[in-house]
């Protein structure tokens, strides 16, 4: 599947590409970036190994992660979209396919997450693949759980992940 490219008054949503490495690595080599999704930054290996599993959903699955640029400067931003992985939390999640958000610390407090995260969540409703979306989210993550609330997501349970426990949003496909 050609993945689709998106458009919002400020940004376009885009496929990752090869290219695109540099601007993967530096933001997730980034403590401001990772500070409530993952216990550390990311090695460059990490990074291409993201890369390479947001082009490969698109290939496998007919949906993924889009690259976040600023339309203006084609600065890169961060990711936004859809993913399935295998979690290893308690309760299982099962096979739910997982929405995510990751701007740059310099990107954050502008509105582009939820410009980026509304405009996202309008292709899956159109799209109809899944019945419902989750997100995982560190329950200290203020502004990620203000986000959620605004594209619609509520809290369903909290579950143990990592050695510690994050609360799980849905939302179900068409909206509220």
């Amino acid at each position: 599947m050609t993945p689709p490219v998106l458009e919002t008054e400020r940004l376009i949503l885009r496929p990752h590409r090869v290219q695109d490495f540099a601007d993967v690595a530096a933001l997730w080599a980034e403590p401001g970036t990772v500070r409530y999704i993952q216990p550390r930054v990311e090695t460059p290996e990490g990074a291409w190994a993201k890369l390479l599993f947001h082009h490969g959903h698109w290939q496998a699955l007919g949906f993924g992660v889009w690259v976040i640029t600023e339309r203006q400067s084609g600065r890169y931003l961060g990711e936004t979209g859809f993913f399935v992985t295998p979690r290893q939390c308690a309760p299982a999640l099962g096979d739910a396919v997982e929405a995510s958000w990751v701007l740059a610390p310099e990107a954050q407090g502008q509105g582009y997450a939820a410009e980026a995260v509304l405009r996202t969540h309008a292709w899956a409703d159109e799209m109809r693949l899944w019945p419902e979306t989750l997100c995982l989210l560190n329950p200290e993550n203020a502004a990620s759980l203000k986000l959620a609330r605004k594209a619609g997501y509520v809290f369903r349970q909290d579950v143990q992940y990592r050695g510690g426990t994050s609360a799980v949003h849905m939302r179900p496909i068409g909206g509220r």
